[in-house]
């Protein structure tokens, strides 16, 4: 896998890679044959988009759905409070937006 030693893929059917380290905004990286520049900072354990994922689409993690984004997320993306409806709890507010910049 490109970046195998900056992010995992828990299970083949993920569409989201696990930042193994944190990493800076501008960190260039290579997805399904792209190059693709951070553009924000982002934390151990964070997660961004191995592929394109349309808003309503399920968010793919340890292989089961962790939610469905809530909006466009580009392969590269972060994933996380601001573009995403968590399954499980009630997380998807108009602060986060904000808070994301969205």
């Amino acid at each position: 896998m490109e970046n195998s030693k900056l992010f995992i893929q828990l299970d083949e059917s993920d569409n989201v890679l696990l930042a193994t380290q944190s990493l800076a905004a501008g960190t260039l990286l290579h997805i399904a044959g792209q190059e693709i520049k951070l553009e924000k900072d982002l934390g151990l354990g964070f997660k961004i988009a191995s592929c394109n994922i349309m808003r309503g689409e399920k968010i793919i993690k340890c292989g089961v759905s962790i939610g469905s984004a809530t909006s466009n997320i580009s392969i590269g993306e972060l994933i996380h409070l601001h573009n995403l409806q968590s399954d499980y709890v009630p997380t998807y507010t108009i602060q986060n937006q904000r808070q994301y910049g969205k």
